[in-house]
């Protein structure tokens, strides 16, 4: 186990324990972050406790290709009962990501001082969002990470049936319509394989998010 300091550093990914944790403490700062995704890694802790920074083995990503959208999703998608937006309330998004209940799940790791951070990678327009709106209302979206040819998702949630699923759609859309490479949903969860999403070999994974 790695212990960060000051210094703005991350070690090989190939050193994570079995559990895919690579380090503990440093901190939120921007240029922290930014180091993290470019180097497969990804801050992932519950409020209170120590800094956890993870690169998972393997890794859970989207080809942009392999999207999977059922019969009744490209129904509901045709008849355009929400309206998508990009980038236009990151905050409004990643509050709720927090606040949003979720199965087996107490509490969640969304912490303010996550917030906090991620709002300022948003300024910088490091952080992106996906907003999904029925009749004016939030009802769904997602953030994450874009680093120019793979992002990196972080969150999602879903006020409505189908909401968080539209947001996913709508990102892949833009991604592969902008020549990105890969999306990184970072571990395995079965909503996101019926999405098409799989896992591959961290080795693999760093080579694509390397351009190598």
């Amino acid at each position: 186990m790695y212990y960060l300091s000051k210094e703005l550093f991350f070690p090989p990914v190939s050193e994570a324990d079995e559990e895919g944790i690579l380090a503990i403490g440093g901190d939120l700062g921007t240029e922290r972050l930014q180091l993290a995704y470019k180097s497969g890694v990804f801050p992932w802790f519950n409020e209170g406790e120590p800094i956890l920074w993870w690169s998972p083995d393997p890794r859970m990503v989207l080809f942009l290709d392999e999207l999977i959208v059922s019969k009744s999703m490209r129904n509901i998608l045709n008849r355009n009962i929400f309206k998508v937006t990009f980038n236009q309330n990151f905050k409004d998004v990643i509050s709720n990501c927090q606040k949003i209940k979720r199965d087996g799940q107490n509490g969640t790791w969304i912490s303010n001082e996550m917030i906090d951070a991620y709002c300022n990678l948003h300024e910088m327009g490091v952080a992106k969002s996906v907003e999904v709106w029925q009749d004016e209302v939030l009802v769904g979206g997602l953030y994450g990470i874009d680093l120019g040819h793979v992002f990196c998702g972080e969150s999602m949630f879903s006020k409505v049936s189908n909401a968080s699923k539209v947001a996913f759609i709508a990102l892949v859309e833009y991604l592969r319509n902008n020549n990105y490479k890969l999306l990184d949903c970072q571990v395995y969860n079965p909503h996101l394989e019926s999405l098409g999403c799989c896992e591959i070999d961290r080795a693999a994974f760093m080579s694509i998010l390397k351009n190598e």
